[in-house]
């Protein structure tokens, strides 16, 4: 997506965003991780921000109010501090977090604060006001037939489980880039991680018992879990067919052995 630099807002979007920062005294653009027309960190007397936004026109501006509301509600996300419209432009305000993005590989000392982040992740309730299909529905047809009440939930559920979304912190992992959430099973973030481990090098045994380390996971149906995997490989598929991109193919494979796996364990 082509990024607009901070400096290239109008006038009147930059002064609206002062108005809640103070003087911004510099910004660095987000180079990767976010799908915004602006994605920054400002530098203020005060302080660093992360600012994203859209022109207030464009179709996708109901998805960074939506995100907004969300992020209000979800777990180790960052604080939405403000949201302003001006010159054009919707701009949302969120807590800068520093912290570098965790390393999944076996062995990583960031996978102790993983299980820890996704058990606390899967005690958030969806916040009902916000109306968004639930991943049963969102998935439609790539659910294997008669199984899409299995992932019924009403839980807050990312979706977005790259480590390109996740902040390891000296107090923990936080997450970031809400836009995706949506509600679902209370174990499904963790499931969408799994395919995330085996991608970074462990084998699908090692993934699930990591993921039976968190509580909602492991007490899943696993004819509920085994339906998640069928329905996330079709889906992460059915995306490559419509837009080939050079990572998906590696997440794919994960999916698929974490599928083999589970048909050749799970009774």
């Amino acid at each position: 997506m082509e990024r607009t630099p901070w400096q290239e807002l109008p006038p009147a979007a930059r002064r609206a965003v002062e108005a809640c920062t103070g003087t911004v005294e510099g910004a660095e653009s987000a180079d990767k991780g976010v799908m915004s027309h602006l994605a920054c960190t400002l530098r203020t007397a005060s302080g660093r921000v992360f600012v994203k936004g859209t022109r207030a026109d464009d179709t996708s501006a109901w998805v960074y109010r939506t995100e907004a509301r969300v992020t209000e509600r979800a777990l180790l996300a960052p604080r939405l501090l403000w949201q302003a419209e001006a010159g054009g432009w919707l701009l949302v305000g969120y807590e800068y977090i520093p912290g570098r993005h965790p390393d999944l590989a076996p062995g990583s000392a960031d996978l102790g604060p993983l299980v820890d982040a996704l058990g606390v992740m899967s005690a958030a309730d969806w916040p009902e006001e916000v109306g968004k299909k639930p991943l049963p529905v969102r998935w439609g047809s790539l659910i294997p037939d008669g199984r899409a009440h299995l992932l019924d939930g009403r839980a807050l559920v990312h979706t977005d489980m790259s480590p390109l979304n996740m902040l390891a912190t000296a107090n923990g992992i936080r997450l970031v880039d809400w836009a995706l959430a949506c509600p679902g099973p209370d174990w499904a973030d963790t499931a969408f991680t799994v395919p995330r481990l085996i991608h970074a090098g462990h084998t699908a045994e090692q993934a699930e018992a990591l993921a039976r380390r968190v509580p909602a996971y492991r007490d899943a149906s696993p004819a509920a879990v085994s339906a998640f995997v069928s329905a996330l490989h079709a889906v992460w598929e059915s995306r490559e067919r419509a837009d080939p991109l050079p990572h998906r193919a590696a997440l794919i494979a994960a999916a698929a052995a974490w599928a083999q796996y589970r048909a050749l364990t799970v009774v």
